[in-house]
């Protein structure tokens, strides 16, 4: 009989912490191609010389494919430069190019782009919740604007393979105060699989992987190796134990 109590007093310990266990957690935000806009903030070609916590072969691609995730999946894209005559340089044309006659906001003198009267209603014009947000540098044009967009309610998607800084110390340590103010902090792969949702939709497989094949290669080589196979497959010796 003590042996019984014993054991029911204890289930009786355990039931609490597996319900506890079980509660919901935090909300899975997703991104939504039909609520979602892109900000482009101050990749320019001066600024680009001091970013140092990217290869810069690579962080020229991703700022490309930054500003490209708009023409994907049809998205409203705003931009916006900051000095654009004095050191912090131009637009690179091949952003500029592709947006012709996109909201760019030339700057002169706020460091926040949210200060700036004509940005903010380029942003508000668009009528979007969720903004998918890269810059130069991380700790300045992304941070700020990032915490800005917060405290306005948005949703901020912080594009982190498009946000450069001059030191990895001081990325990590503005996107731990992004995070901690509910940024949320994704790569161009993790965006751009979020906003498809189902590699069957449009766009899907058929506009994305091409998309992949010429701005994240890492993937598209992928696409490309399954094709190869699926076309003039011939297995090794050995390979089919495999």
């Amino acid at each position: 009989m003590a042996v019984l109590s014993m054991l029911s007093f204890g289930l009786l310990g355990i039931v609490p912490a597996v319900l506890a266990a079980l509660q919901p957690g935090p909300p899975f935000v997703r991104l939504d191609k039909n609520d979602a806009m892109v900000i482009v903030a101050d990749h320019q070609e001066g600024l680009f010389q001091i970013v140092r916590d990217f290869e810069p072969v690579t962080f020229r691609q991703n700022m490309i494919a930054h500003s490209a995730i708009a023409q994907l999946f049809n998205l409203p894209i705003v931009i916006t430069t900051s000095a654009e005559t004095g050191p912090n340089g131009r637009l690179p044309k091949e952003i500029a190019s592709m947006y012709p006659s996109a909201p760019l906001i030339r700057r002169n003198g706020e460091v926040d782009a949210w200060d700036n009267e004509e940005f903010r209603s380029a942003v508000r014009a668009q009528n979007k919740t969720q903004i998918i947000l890269g810059g130069i540098t991380t700790d300045v044009c992304t941070e700020f604007l990032a915490l800005s967009l917060r405290a306005e309610g948005y949703t901020v998607f912080a594009n982190t393979d498009a946000s450069g800084a001059m030191t990895d110390k001081l990325a990590a340590d503005a996107n731990q105060r992004m995070r901690d103010a509910g940024v949320i902090l994704q790569g161009t792969f993790a965006i751009t699989a979020d906003l498809m949702r189902d590699w069957r939709n449009t766009p899907g497989s058929q506009q994305v992987l091409p998309w992949y094949d010429t701005y994240l290669p890492a993937y598209g080589f992928l696409a490309r190796v399954h094709k190869a196979a699926v076309q003039n497959g011939t297995l090794l010796p050995g390979e089919e134990a495999l």
